[in-house]
């Protein structure tokens, strides 16, 4: 979650989106206009579609009344990587991820599982 999703924030995200939406049919028919037109099309079609944009975003919001007012993250980021090396070539692999500084000074001396001192 990002934060809480206001109505203005819902209106806004759907300008957004219907911003895009109308400029790209804003240059879908500016491609069969003649003379400096297009850019009234073009320009014309980015306001409506941001228009027509907010109006959704804001009735699709009050919609659910209230139940989903939040805002989120599209994509799923992990935090930390958990790397496998089996058959022998954990110490290859520690030493590649030290050569490419991916491998901090703490864990650079953590032995490998099942060694003597390992943690269980």
């Amino acid at each position: 979650m990002t934060g809480r999703l206001t109505n203005a924030r819902a209106a806004a995200a759907g300008a957004a989106s219907g911003a895009w939406f109308g400029l790209f049919i804003g240059l879908l028919v500016g491609l069969f206009t003649r003379g400096p037109a297009w850019i009234g099309l073009i320009i014309g079609g980015l306001l409506i579609g941001a228009a027509w944009g907010a109006v959704f975003g804001l009735v699709g919001h009050a919609a659910t009344r209230g139940r989903r007012d939040f805002s989120s993250a599209r994509t799923l980021t992990a935090t930390r990587y958990d790397i496998v090396a089996r058959g022998g070539t954990a110490e290859q692999a520690r030493s590649v991820l030290q050569q490419a500084g991916l491998l901090s000074d703490q864990h650079a001396d953590v032995p490998p599982p099942g060694a003597a001192g390992a943690n269980p």
